[in-house]
């Protein structure tokens, strides 16, 4: 599974924190997801992060 961080994005930090292996922080204050396919542990964090933000910025394809 891949994940994305949309426009909706406040640069909380939560995600990053729940998942740093997938989601950091840019220059912009924003969360930024890497580019790659997850599986076992590290997907199920990120679902977790998907799931606790706050202003579900975070998609999965």
């Amino acid at each position: 599974m891949k994940f994305i961080v949309n426009d909706d994005c406040i640069g909380c930090g939560l995600c990053n924190s729940i998942c740093p292996e997938v989601f950091e922080m840019t220059d912009e204050c924003k969360a930024k997801a890497i580019d790659l396919c997850v599986d076992g542990q590290v997907e199920a964090l990120s679902l977790q992060a998907k799931e606790q933000c706050p202003v579900s910025a975070i998609e999965s394809i």
